[in-house]
Parts: structure tokens; C-alpha cells; sequence
């Protein structure tokens, strides 16, 4: 087993939540001067890029093109090996998508589908399964493990545990019956918890008290957080109900809101424009990714990780995605967006958007194929 000191030692852990807003103006209403419209000439997304990840303008256009080639590459790809496909990360110095592969007679048909092969020792049901073994005994775990994720370009599962544990979290992996070979262990002054703060910005309000970050627009309503609220609280701002909460376990719920309220397909940028969403293809790793929310606004990372089991203090979350985009306290529900495709709700995450860290969030399509809803798109 593998043990490795975290790159990036995060202080704590707070769930951020951040929005994606369905404008709440009347049906028949135009939209005033001031409202949040499609971005068109300076678009917010290169220039989040640009300032997040360093990029030059016409490196951020270029990135956005590869990806989207790169996204079709990895749902063909990863369809033709089948079981026998071991993961998949965009390359961002490349600009290619890399593909795992454990037979080197399967070099051929990636490059083919217009990728880069890479050979590698577990498939994705591999290491897969060892995650869903460590689920199983989740209540076992130590206190001092913090969660544990598929980590595509290391081939492994990624255990992170707190400094000094090390040892308590390989004994946790053994007793879970998993190959060590297939973890590595890293020490991290992670400490996640859920992200209560709720404050400012555009939101919406529980009726119990407390503010929370529209996702995504969807028929009926707007996905957000779970842990915003429990079927059946209210809301205001627009004004609905929780119709459907999972939290922990899952971090999704579903707000059906009034006839009154006008969904649009757009994620707030916090300067005057919008991005428009066009769909909810999911981002390979490796991928560029914006959050939107109501205490950081607009910022940018790139996917690190699937499947991401994150222990918070209320309870064990499974199959989040890990980003480097920073957020902070009152950032929850809120919408990360690739491109023009959404991917998930903002779940909770370490530090803060001054000093960095990692957040997760919960994949968009889990809630939709959950209550059967569909996304509004433009």
C-alpha cells in the first residue's frame, strides 16, 4: 500500500454553496435592464479560465473545443471496451483524452476512437469495487478517514486520512478486505463537513429558516443540495416545496416550485451574464469545471476525481465528484457547469477561495434519473 503526504494540506472542510439561478420573473413579464441575460461578446467562462487556471484567451477556447471532443471520444470509447476499460482523464498539457487500458492489444481500437492509450493494472470495475468494499464497512472506518475516491490517473483508490494516521487507515483497508495494491493512502488535514452557512447572494429560502442555491432549472422546478432541506420544507424566493430529498447517502433534492415562476437554462455568472445549458453530458477527468455561487461567485478548477466517498460529520455521502475549485459557507446547491453542459450540484469541500481547496459535488444526472426530471435547457 502505498502512503503519500497531500500536495495541498487543507485547514477544514466546509460544504460551498454556490447557485445556478432560475430567475423568478413573471411569465409574462420582459426581462428588466439589469436582468442576467446569455453571455455573448466577453464570455465569463474564458475569462474564469483565464484567471483560475492561467490560461491565455485562445488557450481557454481551445481548451473548451478539445474537451468537447474529448467528452464524445469517452463516451464511445469507454461503450467499446466495456469491462475492459480502465478510466479515462483529459490530458489538459495535450490536449487529448488519455485512456486506460489493462492489454496492450486494445491500443489500437483507442487510438482509433481518436485517443491516447495508456496501459494500466486495474480496470474501472476493479477499483470500483474495492470503493464499494470500503462503503461496505463505511461504519468501521476510524474517525481520522476523512472519505475515499476512484483516482483515474493514479489507477487507484485514494484513502485520505488525517496527518499521522496513516497506519489506522491501512489496517481500516484490510479488515474492508481490499487489495492494498490497488490504494494509496494520503494524509490530509481534509476534515469535511456540510455547509450550513448559508448567506447572500441569489438564493432561495427555507421556511424553517436558512438560505440555500438553486442548481439547475429542471420541468417544474430546480434541483439543489439535499441537505438544504427535507422533503416537504418550504420554500420562498421562489416559493415551493421540497418534493424529494436524500441526504446523507446521497446530496440531491428536488424543489417543485409555483406555475408563477419562470425556469430558465442559464447559470448565474455574477456579472450581469449567464451561461446558457445546453445539456448534462458528463466531463472526463481532467476536464475544466466552473462553480457558481451565492458567497464566491464564478470560479474555475478542473475535475480531479469520480466517485468520491466523502464522511461529513452528518453523515457518509458516496459517488461525489472532487474538484480544485474553491468555495466557501453559503455556497451550497449551487451549479458546476463544463463547458455549456451541467454536472452537478455543490455538495461541500475544504478551504476557501482565498487560500484554495477542493469541493464536491453531487452529479446532476443521478437527481434527474432519481425523480425522473428533465433539465431546461437553451
Amino acid at each position: 500500500m502505498n502512503r503519500k503526504n497531500a500536495a495541498r494540506l487543507i485547514a477544514s472542510v466546509t460544504l460551498a454553496a454556490g447557485t445556478a439561478v432560475a430567475f423568478t420573473l413573471p411569465a409574462t413579464a420582459a426581462p428588466a435592464a439589469d436582468a442576467v441575460v446569455p453571455a455573448t461578446a466577453a464570455d465569463p467562462v474564458v475569462q474564469a479560465m483565464q484567471r483560475d487556471l492561467g490560461l491565455t484567451k485562445q488557450e481557454a477556447e481551445q481548451r473548451l473545443r478539445s474537451e468537447a471532443e474529448a467528452r464524445e471520444v469517452h463516451e464511445t470509447v469507454s461503450e467499446r471496451l466495456g469491462s475492459d476499460f480502465a478510466g479515462a482523464h483529459y490530458d489538459a498539457e495535450r490536449g487529448t483524452l488519455v485512456v486506460g487500458v489493462t492489454d496492450a492489444a486494445e491500443f489500437s481500437e483507442v487510438r482509433e476512437a481518436g485517443a491516447t492509450p495508456r496501459l494500466v493494472e486495474h480496470t474501472v470495475a476493479d477499483l470500483e469495487s474495492a470503493a464499494e468494499k470500503l462503503d461496505a464497512k463505511e461504519s468501521r472506518a476510524p474517525e481520522s478517514v476523512t472519505g475515499w475516491y476512484v483516482d483515474i490517473e493514479a489507477n487507484s483508490v485514494v484513502v485520505t486520512t488525517k496527518p499521522g494516521t496513516a497506519g489506522q487507515a491501512e489496517r481500516f483497508v484490510s479488515r474492508a478486505g481490499v487489495d492494498a495494491d490497488a490504494v494509496d493512502v494520503v494524509e490530509s488535514k481534509e476534515s469535511p463537513r456540510a455547509l450550513m452557512d448559508i448567506i447572500g447572494g441569489n438564493a432561495y429560502y427555507m421556511g424553517s429558516g436558512g438560505r440555500c442555491s438553486v442548481g439547475f432549472s429542471v420541468q417544474g422546478g430546480f434541483v439543489t443540495a439535499g441537505h438544504c432541506g427535507t422533503t416537504g420544507t418550504t420554500t420562498s424566493s421562489p416559493t415551493g416545496r421540497f418534493a424529494g430529498s436524500s441526504f446523507p447517502g446521497n446530496d440531491y433534492a428536488f424543489v417543485r416550485t409555483g406555475s408563477g415562476d419562470t425556469l430558465r437554462p442559464w447559470v448565474n455568472m455574477y456579472n450581469g451574464s449567464a451561461r446558457v445549458v445546453s445539456g448534462s453530458s458528463e466531463a472526463p477527468v481532467g476536464s475544466s469545471i466552473c462553480r457558481s455561487g451565492s458567497t464566491t461567485g464564478w470560479h474555475c478548477g478542473t475535475v480531479e476525481a469520480k466517485n468520491q466517498t466523502v464522511r461529513y460529520p452528518q453523515g457518509t455521502v458516496y459517488g461525489l465528484t472532487r474538484t480544485n475549485v474553491c468555495a466557501e459557507p453559503g455556497d451550497s446547491g449551487g451549479s458546476f457547469i463544463s463547458g455549456n453542459q451541467a454536472q452537478g450540484m455543490t455538495s461541500g469541500g475544504s478551504g476557501n477561495c482565498t487560500w484554495g481547496g477542493t469541493t464536491y459535488f453531487q452529479p446532476v444526472n443521478e437527481v434527474l434519473n432519481a425523480y425522473g426530471l428533465r433539465l431546461i435547457t437553451g
